[in-house]
């Protein structure tokens, strides 16, 4: 029993890992968006940045929330 009480419990972790990420990556998109709107480009070059920034953002989450994760294993 406890097996599958530590299998969802890291099924549970790693859904909302995956969920701070689409988050993270979402409201970057949105933001740089909402700044090109305002300051309009040929390329909506603030909407790649930000977008970008929120993939490492979020990478560099993942990656610390792992080795968080390994150091209690």
């Amino acid at each position: 029993m406890a097996d599958n009480n530590d299998g969802l419990r890291k099924w549970a972790v790693f859904s909302g890992i995956a969920i701070q990420m689409g988050v993270t990556i979402g409201i970057g998109v949105f933001a740089g968006l909402k700044l090109d709107e305002s300051y309009p480009n040929k390329y909506s070059a603030f909407t790649i940045i930000f977008s970008l920034l929120g993939v490492f953002i979020s990478l560099y989450a993942v990656i610390k929330q792992l080795e968080k994760m390994n150091k209690k294993d």
